[in-house]
C-alpha cells in the first residue's frame, strides 16, 4: 500500500477532509483528527484507536500495526506500516478510527476557556 492509497481510503469516509498539522497531512471528521500520514516517515500512517482496538489490530497484523511512541501510543494512537499493509485491514482501521472520533462526546468547556472566549 502507498500513502496515496491510504489518503484515498481516508477521504472515502463520509464527511472526511484532509488538512495539515505539524507539517504532515491529517484526516478529520467533525473537525477532529482520526488519521494522519508521514510520521515517523513517508512509509507510515497513523489511526486513532482505543487501546483495546489497537491490541486487536496488532494481534491480527503484527508486521503492519504498532503503537505510536509515548503517551499517544498508550492511549491507542497506532502506526501503520504501509508497505506491508493490505487494503481491507487498513480500511477497517480507518473506519474504526473515524467512528471513534465521530462518536466522541465534546469536551466540557472550562471556566478559563469560557472567560477567554467571551473576552472582547
Amino acid at each position: 500500500m502507498t500513502s496515496d492509497d491510504f489518503r484515498k481510503m481516508a477521504l472515502e469516509i463520509p464527511t472526511a477532509i484532509e488538512q495539515s498539522h505539524m507539517n504532515h497531512p491529517d484526516f478529520r471528521v467533525a473537525g477532529k483528527i482520526f488519521a494522519s500520514l508521514g510520521v515517523p516517515n513517508e512509509s507510515w500512517g497513523m489511526v486513532k484507536l482505543t487501546p483495546e482496538q489497537q491490541h486487536t489490530f496488532i494481534e491480527k497484523a503484527l508486521e503492519v500495526f504498532k503503537p505510536c511512541s509515548g503517551a499517544w501510543g498508550r492511549q491507542g494512537a497506532t502506526n501503520i506500516y504501509l508497505p506491508a499493509a493490505k487494503e481491507g485491514i487498513v480500511r477497517t482501521a480507518l473506519e474504526t478510527a473515524a467512528r471513534n472520533i465521530a462518536n466522541r462526546t465534546p469536551r466540557k468547556t472550562t471556566n478559563v476557556q469560557r472567560r477567554t472566549s467571551n473576552a472582547k
